[in-house]
């Protein structure tokens, strides 16, 4: 088994290279043991996407937890957030099936050791050796299959309150798992509904809803404008993350759709903090601030956010790539098809269009996130060394998951990606000239100390 399958937040590789029937399997062994001999427990969830190679994952991962002797629930085909759903209401841990945003040749298992969030960190090495040990238990495990469509749908939109305004919705599930449930949950409002790239046949096409990635959301902005459209909304894979489109067109960053939100519900609930991660603009802090609440700064990844999330009790969260965390008013699955209907929610109760809600944020100068070639013990090298330069300068900076180095009016954010051999940037300034500079002085680094 190929060590760097385990990643920050979860199991993830190439299909049939990294992840395939036997790593599967070894999986379900090492999991259901797991559970059992480290944390008591009798059972577990495990549930899937509608990648090719899914159903084979899971049918292998199955058979190696029922052999550790642990008792299954199968939800089948589902999306991230149901997954997370099906773990609360059965106050289980478990495994989803999916690769999130990756490219289809892609697979993986989101797995989880507490309540609140998706094992991370130093508990899936601690997870990685136990595997690489092989000393697994050995039972008869009982399966039973659940649907959860109908009770999930239910959920959510029982949650949601639409004002008299009928609005004109373009949704794109981008041919994800979302196009299990999100035609039904959306018909149940007073929407004018056209769904695109709604085949599910686990083909992704590569406009994957991360909104800082422009290029990839033009079939959905494409849309919104020919049929004059109020909102277009875009999913990834698993149905965690969020694009949106206005209805001119533009992208709205998720900073913006987050003080949307904020501004909308923070006289309506008792604690008023409010998360973000580093990668986020300071626009979102900034207004939390100037509303009477406190920003929180988290690092990346929806493990450590979700986390702080729900364990905090805080009503939102936001993370740069899509991840929404609503929690204010049902227990928060991530789900990108809820967020969405909070942000319609809102439209349809106002006489303002999505790009005037947007047009009183103010929006400060950054940079999308850009990726440097790396590999995966090179990459710490390169951030230790702009540590030790940002000693030298007296730079003031954080350590969050890399380093985000702050300065009057301006920050740069260079950090290790957790997912893959590569180190990223992202620098914010309130004026143009400056973005520029801080660009080019990290960049210079990154490219002497990446060698």
């Amino acid at each position: 088994m190929n060590d760097n399958i385990f990643r920050e937040y979860d199991i993830r590789g190439v299909v049939p290279k990294d992840i395939n029937e036997e790593v599967a399997y070894k999986i379900g062994l090492g999991y259901g043991s797991f559970l059992q001999e480290i944390l008591n427990e009798e059972a577990c969830v495990v549930s899937h996407d509608n990648r090719i190679s899914s159903e084979m994952l899971h049918e292998n991962l199955i058979k190696g937890l029922l052999e550790s002797g642990i008792n299954v629930i199968d939800y089948g085909l589902t999306t991230t957030p149901m997954h997370y759903y099906v773990r609360h209401v059965n106050n289980l841990f478990g495994i989803m099936i999916t690769a999130s945003h990756n490219p289809k040749e892609d697979n993986g298992f989101k797995f989880s050791f507490d309540a609140f969030s998706n094992a991370r960190g130093i508990m899936i090495k601690d997870f990685k050796n136990y595997i690489k040990k092989g000393i697994f238990k050995k039972g008869n495990g009982k399966l039973e299959k659940k649907d959860i469509k109908d009770d999930y749908i239910n959920y959510i939109v029982r949650h949601i309150k639409f004002g008299k305004k009928r609005l004109k919705v373009v949704l794109d599930p981008a041919n994800g798992v979302t196009s299990l449930v999100a035609r039904d949950i959306y018909s149940k409002f007073n929407i004018d509904l056209t769904i695109i790239n709604e085949e599910s046949d686990g083909t992704f096409p590569s406009h994957h809803p991360d909104p800082s990635i422009a290029k990839n959301l033009i079939q959905l902005q494409e849309k919104v404008k020919e049929i004059n459209a109020d909102i277009g909304i875009g999913f990834d894979g698993d149905g965690d993350r969020i694009g949106i489109i206005d209805e001119l067109g533009n992208i709205v960053s998720i900073e913006d759709y987050g003080i949307i939100i904020l501004r909308n519900i923070i006289d309506k609930v008792d604690n008023k903090k409010f998360l973000y991660d580093a990668k986020c603009s300071d626009s979102f802090k900034d207004e939390v601030i100037k509303l009477g609440g406190t920003p929180i700064i988290c690092r990346t990844g929806t493990s450590y956010t979700r986390l702080k999330v729900l364990e905090n009790k805080l009503p939102l969260g936001i993370q740069y790539v899509g991840h929404i965390s609503l929690n204010d008013r049902l227990f928060d699955t991530e789900s990108a098809m809820y967020s969405s209907l909070r942000l319609i929610e809102i439209l349809s109760k106002t006489d303002k269009t999505l790009s005037e809600l947007v047009s009183t944020i103010p929006h400060y100068y950054n940079s999308e996130e850009k990726k440097f070639l790396s590999t995966d013990t090179k990459k710490y090298e390169v951030i230790e060394n702009i540590k030790k330069y940002c000693l030298e300068k007296n730079y003031q900076f954080i350590e969050i998951d890399g380093l985000k180095i702050q300065f009057k009016d301006s920050w740069a954010y260079v950090r290790c990606s957790n997912t893959g051999p590569n180190i990223t940037l992202r620098c914010e300034s309130k004026n143009q000239e400056d973005l520029e500079k801080l660009e080019k002085i990290f960049t210079t680094l990154i490219d002497l100390y990446n060698k």
